[in-house]
């Protein structure tokens, strides 16, 4: 209770979102000790709390929704069993996503072979704008389909999901300065293979 009282205290008043910020990593936290201790419901509760990031991760690197949602089975899976290896002055939800990437490139790399209309029918919805024609799509699709699995994931993790250059290399276990890099070049691959799918 004191602490609580201090945290609202005039000498330390934080700003309402840094506030915020600050209990949510604080009930993560919480959660993850005893979650360590074999609390279930509390390891649930994580689930629930990353869930929806861990599933923007791993499509961001699958080209499919059923890829996608193995990965993020997978991935909490390995979390669950890892768990007591887990550091909690360490930042959860990163560790997390770094394990549902590295499923989400193990089921790739069983599943090498993909083809366009494969990709067309799974790709998330923040690749298309409605206005637009299905044409640009089609192409959009195609481009995504011929680049390499790493600058997909980089491209949709960077410019899709907003995840910072740093955050991207920690879950594909590359620096950031590759990652950067990476996204350089598939920003090129993507304009070049969009010039030539014109025709």
């Amino acid at each position: 209770m004191g602490a609580a009282l201090q945290l609202h205290s005039p000498a330390i008043m934080l700003e309402p979102a840094a506030d915020a910020a600050l209990l949510a990593r604080e009930r993560e936290r919480e959660l993850v000790l005893l979650a360590q201790r074999g609390d279930r419901e509390a390891f649930a509760m994580l689930v629930r709390m990353h869930e929806r990031r861990a599933y923007a991760v791993a499509r961001a690197i699958t080209p499919t929704h059923e890829d996608a949602e193995d990965a993020v089975q997978d991935g909490f899976l390995h979390a669950y069993r890892a768990l007591d290896r887990f550091r909690p002055e360490q930042a959860f939800g990163a560790w997390l996503h770094r394990i549902v990437a590295n499923a989400a490139l193990d089921i790739g790399r069983r599943r090498k072979v993909r083809d366009a209309d494969t990709l067309s029918e799974a790709v998330s919805l923040p690749f298309r704008d409605p206005a637009e024609d299905d044409e640009l799509r089609r192409r959009l699709l195609a481009g995504l389909a011929a680049i390499s699995e790493r600058q997909r994931a980089v491209i949709v993790l960077h410019d899709v999901e907003g995840f910072t250059h740093g955050e991207i290399g920690g879950m594909l276990g590359i620096p950031e300065g590759t990652a950067r890099s990476d996204l350089h070049h598939a920003r090129a691959a993507l304009r070049r293979l969009l010039g030539d799918l014109r025709s």
